[in-house]
């Protein structure tokens, strides 16, 4: 990512014909918001006195505190090639949000996956780096442009066209991220009708997670644009394979991966080892992070490749934690549980926090697991340790709650301010009459 100065993004703006800038910020849900300026207003916006109302979004602050100050990262300055206004183009900044007082928002998640960062320099390491894999669904939108849950195709994992007829979608796609500068890897089509994953290339955690934001607006605006609708929802359709986002993480110093041992037997490092551990160990108090809907729930079920209990292996794809087979460089750990409905943000913070938490605490990791997990009895798992993951948001967050490490984590504030919306979410839902409980039980009772 280039490290843009004020005159040159202003030169780029006039260069680009620039009418417009988005100014970008996450709300604790995970939801990109914006401020959009006239491009006259730029210098402004550099200078940092651009301000926005804060008590009308979600976990940020009461209505007596409600402005707010967006200080724009300049290294995010991007033209939106997508986007087109009468004779110019769209750009965006991605912002941090600040207090009146001119200091951080301790409730801004991009804020606290910094500090989190922080903890990690102080600790002596210095990148944790992330690659993610986000699947997502297309379904078919009605003439009125609301979506339908009509698949956009009939198509199976690595389909081609004719059969996987969204071929074209994808590739449009990954044409727009690589205008933006993507550094993309694969796309391909996934195991459900309408299904698909695209990759691109890992980077520093903080640029990784302003990625995964940019690449969903560039996802849901090019489906729009050959009539679907992308969905980044966990599992849209009963009875067939949800969408994760397989995240894959290490840590390196100087470019040397800390998570490669070539002396090892599985040239797993010690940090590696222990790392994961941590990963495990706090797996049910980060769920709520990375897997924050009750809809999340509904993936994490046996039978549909998504991970159910806490565990690790070198290949078994059962597991929660699984090591790609590449190593040196590409040495990392991939963790399976994680949902594209997470705050990219705050889920790779409770990643980090649980790994550095293992390295700090020097904790020995659980046997890999070789078998597989979804064919073993509740016994046979409760014998070798294996616990599972939260089976409702209900669970996740009690085990939040409850999580000492999860609270510093994420800091005092938005701690309880994510307890109290979940809970919200949660008592909406089970109140809910469903179409299940109908069918059950009308007929009978």
């Amino acid at each position: 990512m280039r490290n843009y100065t004020r005159v040159e993004i202003i030169e780029s703006a006039k260069e680009n014909n620039v009418k417009y800038v988005r100014l970008q910020f996450t709300d604790m849900l995970g939801v990109v918001k914006n401020v959009e300026i006239p491009v006259t207003n730029l210098e402004r916006a550099l200078s940092n006195e651009i301000m926005f109302d804060g008590s009308s979004i979600q976990g940020f602050v009461r209505i007596d505190e409600a402005d707010m100050y967006l200080y724009p990262d300049l290294s995010t300055w991007l033209i939106l090639e997508w986007e087109q206004v009468l004779d110019g183009k769209v750009a965006r900044l991605i912002c941090d949000v600040y207090t009146t007082e001119h200091v951080p928002f301790e409730g801004d998640p991009r804020y606290i996956l910094k500090k989190n960062l922080d903890k990690m320099r102080e600790l002596g390491f210095e990148k944790f780096n992330i690659g993610v894999e986000p699947e997502f669904f297309l379904f078919k939108l009605d003439e009125k442009g609301r979506p339908t849950m009509e698949f956009s195709d009939l198509g199976g994992y690595f389909d081609l066209a004719p059969i996987d007829g969204s071929e074209d979608v994808r590739r449009d796609i990954v044409l727009e991220l690589e205008k933006m500068g993507f550094d993309m890897e694969v796309s391909h089509h996934e195991v459900a009708f309408g299904q698909h994953e695209i990759n691109f290339h890992f980077d520093n955690a903080l640029e990784a997670c302003d990625n995964i934001q940019t690449f969903k607006i560039v996802v849901k605006n090019v489906a729009r644009r050959h009539g679907y609708h992308a969905t980044f929802m966990p599992k849209p359709i009963q009875g067939i394979n949800g969408s994760g986002m397989h995240t894959n993480c290490s840590i390196s110093n100087d470019g040397n991966n800390l998570f490669y041992d070539p002396n090892t037997e599985n040239q797993l490092s010690e940090t590696a080892l222990m790392f994961i551990a941590g990963v495990m160990k706090y797996a049910q108090e980060f769920a709520l992070l990375t897997n924050p809907t009750v809809n999340s729930y509904k993936r994490l079920v046996p039978g549909f490749e998504a991970p159910c209990y806490i565990s690790w292996s070198d290949a078994n794809r059962s597991t929660m934690v699984r090591i790609p087979a590449a190593r040196g460089k590409s040495t990392r750990i991939e963790v399976r549980s994680v949902d594209a409905s997470a705050n990219p943000y705050l889920a790779m913070s409770g990643l980090l926090s649980s790994g550095l938490e293992g390295i700090k605490n020097k904790f020995n990791s659980l046997t890999p697991v070789k078998k597989n997990l979804f064919k073993m009895s509740d016994q046979e798992r409760k014998r070798l340790g294996i616990k599972n993951l939260p089976e409702s948001l209900k669970e996740a967050i009690e085990s939040f709650s409850n999580s000492s490490l999860m609270k510093d984590t994420v800091g005092d504030f938005l701690y309880s301010k994510l307890i109290e919306a979940k809970q919200r979410e949660w008592d909406e839902y089970k109140v809910r009459v469903t179409p299940y409980e109908l069918e059950k039980y009308l007929p009978i009772i």
